[in-house]
């Protein structure tokens, strides 16, 4: 039985250094979106964090879930720093959660006579850089919540 506690024992252990190792990587790479805000957090996937702490990319997945840590940006979700990025002309990556607050802050500044176009969003933000599908415009504005040019239109 002692055998079985050791076991037990030694996988908590285990477990608990690779999440440390892993939210520490994390926090490096974050650490401009912890200081600045969302506009600043980077691109990272779950499988560079488990290249980095020398585990499978499942193992990162399941010590993340459920697990919440508070920043000077507010609690989140550990898999809340986990986004794919989308390629600038300079080469640089984007995270996908700043191109969206990026569309939210565009739609929250539009004439609401005129309320901007998924395509039109697309047009700014190639002009800033970032070439981004007019569709992919559409999946991020309605993953925010976001209703179409139409129902935003105001006629006062």
């Amino acid at each position: 039985m002692r055998i079985r506690h050791y076991w037990l024992l030694s996988w908590i252990s285990s477990a608990h250094s690779s999440l440390l190792q892993g939210v520490e990587v994390a926090l490096l790479v974050q650490e401009e979106f912890l200081e600045k805000g969302i506009d600043h957090i980077k691109p990272l996937t779950l499988q560079e964090i488990a290249d980095k702490v020398g585990v499978h990319e499942a193992t990162v997945s399941r010590g993340t879930r459920g697990k919440y840590m508070q920043t000077p940006q507010g609690l989140f979700e550990l898999k809340f720093f986990f986004s794919c990025g989308l390629r600038r002309d300079s080469g640089d990556a984007q995270s996908s959660k700043s191109v969206q607050s990026l569309i939210k802050k565009m739609i929250d500044e539009e004439n609401k006579a005129k309320p901007l176009s998924d395509q039109k969003i697309a047009d700014l933000l190639k002009e800033q850089g970032l070439n981004i599908a007019r569709r992919t415009v559409t999946k991020y504005r309605e993953a925010l919540g976001i209703l179409t040019t139409t129902l935003r239109k105001s006629y006062e």
